[in-house]
Formats: C-alpha cells, structure tokens, sequence
C-alpha cells in the first residue's frame, strides 16, 4: 500500500461518518479509495479496477466516462454553474422536462425538480395531499404504503416506508399510514402461493381502500421491484389492479421510480410493463447517468391545474430546493438521455436480460440459495440456512458480507441487503464483464455458504 493511500485511509476513518455503515466494524478495515472511473471498472489508489456490481448505488447507467455526459456537463460549466428556479428558468432545465415528459408513460405533462429521490417522495406526498384540499376534500389527508417499501430517508419518506431494520427508532417522529402487505412471493406474508392467491397481496391494497378511500390521499409503492426491500420482485399485473383499485375509490397513484427508472428492468420505466401511468411519478438516482445529484416528480395536468389561482388565494405549491433545476445536473442528465437514442440502449439491453435469467436457473440450484429473481438487470440472491424451510441465516453471521468480501478480492465489488446479495450492474455492461459478474458472484457464495 502507497503511503498516499495509507494517508487517506487514516483521514477518512478520523474525519467521515459513512452512511449505512457501522463505523465500528468499518474502522478495523483499511478502506477501498477509489480514485477513477473507466466503463463499468471503477480504479482505486493503487491501480486495482473492480467491477461496478451495483453501479455506484445504483446511479451508474452506462458505465463511468461516458462522453457524450461529459461533453454535456464540460459545455454548461462554460455558460454558468447554477441559477435558481424560483420565478425564472434555464436552458437546460427546459430542455430536459421536455424530453422527460417526451419519454414518461401518457398523461404526465408537468416535471418538478428537486436534488435526491427522498427529496422528490417529500414532494408528491405534499402534492398529493394539498391536491386533495384544493379539490374540496380535506380529509383526505392520509397513504397507503407498503411493506418493505424503501422510499428514502427524511421523515416523510421513511413515514411511507416500510423496512424497520432501517427506520423503527424513528417512529415516534412520523405520521402514520396504512401499510398494505409486500408482494413478496417467496415470503408471501399471506402465506400464499403465487398463481393460485389470485395477488390477494393487490387484494388487501383494495380492501384498505374500501374501508378508508374518503381519508386517503394516495398509495404510493415501487413498481415491479422493492429494491432496498431485497430485490423483492412483484408479479405480473400488480401495478396495473392496484391502478384499477385507485380509480375506483378515487385515491391518487404515486409510483416510486427512483431504483427502477431509466431502463433497470428492460423498459425506460417499470411501470411501462403495464402500461400503466400514476398521477405522480418519482424519478431519481440514474437521472444523470450517476454523476450528479438530480430529482423529479412529474405529474398529470389535472393535478397541477388543482394549484392554480391568484395570488392572494395562495395556492401556490410552497416547496422548493437552492438547487433546483441546476443547469450542470441538467446537463448531465440530457447527455444521459442522448445515451439511450444514440446507442439504442434499450434494445442491446433485452439480450442481456436473457442471458442473466439464464446463469441465475444455475444460481438456484446453489444449496443455500433459497431464491434468485430479477426484473431486468436488477437482482436479488437471497440466502437461507435452509433451503426446504427457507430458514434465514441469522443476521450476526453477516453471510451476506462474507460473500461481498469474497467477491471484493475478484475485483468485484457488491453490496448486500441481510441475506439477500444484490446485483445491479451499469445497464451499459458488456456481456463479457457481465459473465465475469455473475461467474465471481456464484463462486463466492458457493464458498462462503457451503465451506
């Protein structure tokens, strides 16, 4: 180790708190320091190139150095760094609402800015809920969320959350909503069997609407994939009952796209397998291609109109961040999009997909792999003591993390949820580095688990 390395090493375990880490276990360990990125390879101080296996939390999209986002963010750095919202506007912040209502599912016609998805889940829940007062139906005030749902980390986003292991010390700080069942199929927490449940788990979603729609404002849930949940995969025709479900009891949608946009399950959003469109959709992390903070919440013109008036109705949406709509994450995100057209990314994708569903059928015949699934290039491996029970291994055993360190000394660096090994590699991903992937990823569980 390089004493510049070393250095670093000890600046960052004196003066950085890291999110989601325990730092007393980070601390014992000489950090990875990466330096550059080249492709889905990200570089560290020593020279060592790993493979993205989760692209950077899941942002990347095309891999690192993509040039088309560079040149995009090198020529607004030359015209001006930012300029608020409020009141006037920019180039690139029109450009790109332009495109993205060109590109979302239709009757969404009007984009918000903000900086990160939690962010962006704070707005629509706000939207949604003053939505209701300007229509004449104030008690309509409340949401329905699901279990296991993950839709970010300030208070209203963890309020419609639903992972206690991140979130239930915060509970005497949130508002309470009904919570609908996760359609986790292979933990079916109705203790069903997919097909034959008939999606009861969409059922009980209607059920709660039945019982309170004139107190609620909106469900709000991840389409196809609760990805911070584990990688929880929903079945076919869910998005599209519980939209049938919000029709009828007249309750808003709110479709969490954060994880799932920008072509991570085959299609540029989840919820076009459906061909299903929300009144309001939340769109973030691979908004830029990975390489700037940049949020929207995009809605339908019947919810905007509802906040139009004069002036001194004040039905103005009070909410707004420093930096929305910055010109140069702006950019950043218009260079993704040339990305997708340019390189007809969504096409070169389903190929993939195929042979990813492939190498996972040998996933499963693992001895501790109780269950391997995916939704496009998004995977989940979930890891079990016993695989005729499903009997978890028990979280201070840290299996996941063993098989993350192992995959780490192949130059492949994952990140786990509990037992559950995700894989969620740049869609950009040649089939070459995506073999290496999964072969490193299959080798270090079956070592870590049957050794």
């Amino acid at each position: 180790m390089t004493d510049r390395t070393k250095k670093l090493g000890e600046d960052d375990r004196n003066f950085i708190w890291h999110p989601f880490t325990q730092m007393k276990d980070y601390e014992k360990e000489e950090p990875i320091v990466i330096e550059e990125g080249d492709g889905v390879y990200l570089v560290d101080t020593e020279g060592r190139r790993y493979i993205d296996g989760v692209s950077s939390l899941w942002v990347n999209i095309h891999g690192h150095k993509v040039p088309e986002i560079d040149k995009a963010i090198k020529e607004q750095i030359d015209k001006i760094g930012h300029t608020t919202l409020l009141g006037i506007t920019n180039p690139t912040a029109v450009e790109l609402a332009k495109e993205l209502i060109d590109i979302c599912p239709p009757g969404l016609k009007k984009v918000f800015y903000s900086g990160d998805g939690a962010s962006a889940v704070e707005v629509a829940l706000k939207m949604a809920f003053q939505y209701w007062q300007y229509r004449g139906k104030p008690k309509k005030t409340k949401f329905v969320s699901l279990e296991n749902g993950y839709h970010g980390d300030t208070l209203g986003a963890v309020s419609v959350g639903g992972i206690d292991l991140f979130h239930a010390i915060f509970k005497p700080l949130l508002f309470e909503t009904f919570k609908a069942p996760s359609y986790y199929c292979y933990r079916c927490p109705l203790g069903k069997t997919y097909p034959s449940c008939e999606m009861a788990c969409a059922k009980e979603v209607e059920n709660i609407l039945e019982g309170h729609h004139e107190e609620i404002a909106a469900v709000i849930f991840e389409p196809y994939v609760q990805a911070a949940g584990g990688m929880i995969i929903s079945p076919p025709g869910y998005i599209k009952q519980v939209r049938g479900y919000c029709d009828k009891y007249d309750v808003l949608m709110i479709l969490d796209e954060v994880a799932t946009g920008f072509g991570r399950t085959g299609k540029m959003f989840a919820c076009e397998h459906e061909h299903v469109t929300p009144d309001i959709m939340v769109l973030g992390k691979g908004m830029t291609g990975g390489y700037l903070p940049l949020s929207a919440t995009i809605t339908t013109q019947e919810v905007y109109d509802a906040f139009l008036g004069e002036y001194d109705e004040f039905k103005t949406f009070f909410h707004g961040h420093s930096y929305s709509g910055n010109p140069i994450s702006c950019a950043a995100a218009l260079g993704n999009l040339e990305v997708f057209r340019k390189g007809n990314t969504l096409e070169k994708l389903q190929e993939k997909i195929e042979f990813l569903e492939q190498e996972l059928q040998e996933f499963r015949g693992l001895m501790h792999v109780g269950d391997a699934r995916n939704k496009g290039l998004m995977v989940g491996i979930e890891l079990v003591e016993d695989k005729d029970t499903k009997k978890p291994y028990p979280l201070k055993m840290e299996v996941g993390w063993k098989v993350a360190d192992l995959a780490k000394e192949e130059e492949v660096l994952i990140r786990p949820l509990g037992n559950v090994v995700v894989l969620m590699p740049p869609i950009g991903i040649s089939m070459e580095d995506l073999k290496k992937l999964l072969s490193v990823t299959y080798n270090a569980i079956k070592k870590a688990t049957e050794s």
